[in-house]
């Protein structure tokens, strides 16, 4: 990401979930209408257009042929972790951590986070810019909302734990959705290590990208280009898992996978009279911490 920059995949996943939030009521996933405050003039403008079906359509269109089913599959995606979430606080969950949070709504717009704890972890630029947008166009930070600021490349979760009094001992849900494959390997190692932490029953939500689409990135439709424009963000991926060595992984961390879906199937889950293809390398894991 460039240093001056939030980053620009961010404002595409808020600009996706406000897109959704434009549909039919009787034919979206679900509503966020804070999504739009945090994409640039040119996108908010193709959100208030988009109430249009036809520009709708041809918005969908043009997304789908840039970047073949990253639409359907952030708006899949951010459903699943929603219900995911969803099911772990009903197990007792007492707090939610969000590593590297970008622009994240569920603190705001699911209503049954609104009495618990929430710690978003992210990038200073993409945190800072954040909270201004609260400030600014929402009215105010919500009073369960901490924002705490690391560079995951650079810097130290234990110390910004320590640094911040933050609870180990409480059931905790960890949502780490869209940072995994900016990572080095070290720290995706470190950040799972920091995860385990966490008390006997806390829940893990994260994704990654399937390795072979940084080793073969044409064996994925749309995986070539995908990467090819990530580069000229400086928004490059380095690291991914393989489906199949994911349990073993995890179990050095004392961490038990639960679920582990491709977006080919969390999209047939929830989408399934919008399926298509594309980003089938993208998936959506979740695991517990053992006693």
């Amino acid at each position: 990401m460039k240093t001056e920059k939030t980053s620009r995949t961010a404002q595409y996943m808020a600009f996706f979930r406000a897109l959704e939030t434009k549909r039919n009521e009787n034919d979206r996933l679900f509503s966020d209408p804070y999504a739009a405050h945090f994409v640039d003039s040119k996108l908010r403008f193709a959100v208030g257009l988009s109430k249009f079906p036809f520009v709708a359509q041809y918005i969908h269109n043009i997304i789908n042929k840039k970047i073949p089913g990253a639409l359907s599959s952030g708006i899949a995606r951010t459903k699943y972790i929603d219900e995911l979430l969803k099911k772990a606080v009903s197990e007792g969950i007492k707090q939610v951590v969000i590593l590297g949070a970008g622009f994240d709504t569920r603190a705001v717009r699911l209503d049954f986070l609104k009495t618990i704890p929430i710690i978003e972890i992210d990038h200073p630029n993409t945190s800072n810019f954040k909270a201004e947008i609260y400030k600014k166009r929402i009215g105010k930070i919500p009073k369960n909302v901490t924002f705490l600021q690391i560079d995951f490349n650079r810097q130290n979760l234990d110390q910004l734990a320590l640094e911040n009094n933050l609870d180990f001992s409480k059931p905790t849900a960890v949502i780490w959705e869209g940072v995994t494959n900016y990572l080095t390997e070290e720290a995706v190692k470190s950040t799972f290590s920091f995860i385990s932490k966490f008390a006997a029953n806390s829940h893990i939500i994260f994704t990654y990208v399937h390795k072979n689409i940084l080793k073969n990135p044409d064996s994925f439709l749309g995986g070539k280009k995908l990467l090819e424009d990530l580069e000229k963000l400086e928004e490059h991926w380095t690291f991914g898992f393989f489906p199949e060595e994911l349990p073993n992984y995890l179990n050095d961390f004392n961490i038990r996978l639960l679920e582990d879906l491709g977006a080919d199937e969390y999209r047939k889950k929830f989408l399934p009279s919008r399926s298509e293809k594309g980003y089938e390398f993208y998936r959506t894991a979740v695991g517990v911490k053992r006693d």
